[in-house]
């Protein structure tokens, strides 16, 4: 990922707070199939390994965990929020009109190599581990166990799990830092009067500006 200095995010927690908040990730592997990417939900235990571990797991029948196997180099690509970013949000449009539009976004890329597993034990300490996370909302929270375990066996019987110890991660806060703090105030404006709440998610993230 192409990171200018002025973008760039070093901050461990920071980045392990942005792998946490984004609940789907991307894997991406190369092998002889060539390039396979997986949409995924996954864990991170941040105190396990010098930048933490993820893990998830696979379909038996998704060829991409023979990558894993294999012992491809992994990347895992966690898609922050983002939005588009106006010209007409800029001061600096109506003083000299030397303004382009562009993209912010909040990005994290980790890489390693995985350790495969097909352990029923392990599987269902990961396969519950994402449940609680991702029921722990409702008012009623549906867990594994509320399911037949011989359903759930069959369900782990199913899939592969893996845990990536991260060797490498490159985080990206791109956030206007590089314009004047009128601009960056009127970008964190613009995206807080937007009607979408994508945009109103960015919004949040902006360092404040000269006029806020």
């Amino acid at each position: 990922m192409y990171t200018p200095r002025a973008f760039a995010l070093d901050d461990l927690p920071e980045l392990h707070q942005l792998i946490q908040h984004t609940r789907l990730a991307q894997l991406v592997t190369v092998g002889e199939q060539g390039l396979q990417a997986s949409h995924l939900p996954l864990l991170l235990n941040p105190d396990e390994g010098a930048n933490g571990t993820l893990y998830g797991h696979l379909a038996k029948a998704n060829p991409q965990w023979r990558d894993l196997q294999n012992g491809s180099e992994a990347l895992v690509i966690f898609a922050g929020a983002e939005a588009y970013i106006s010209p007409a949000f800029y001061p600096a449009k109506a003083e000299h009109g030397k303004v382009v539009p562009t993209w912010n976004y909040l990005a994290v890329h980790a890489y390693g190599k995985a350790e495969v597993f097909t352990d029923a034990e392990r599987l269902l300490n990961v396969v519950s581990a994402l449940t609680d996370r991702h029921e722990g909302n409702r008012s009623q929270p549906w867990k594994v166990s509320d399911a037949p375990v011989d359903y759930i066996e069959s369900m782990l019987n199913a899939i592969v799990g893996f845990a990536l110890p991260v060797e490498r991660l490159i985080g990206k806060r791109k956030l206007s830092q590089n314009r004047s703090p009128a601009d960056i105030a009127g970008v964190r404006g613009g995206l807080a009067a937007s009607s979408d709440v994508r945009d109103q998610t960015l919004a949040r993230f902006m360092p404040q500006g000269a006029s806020e």
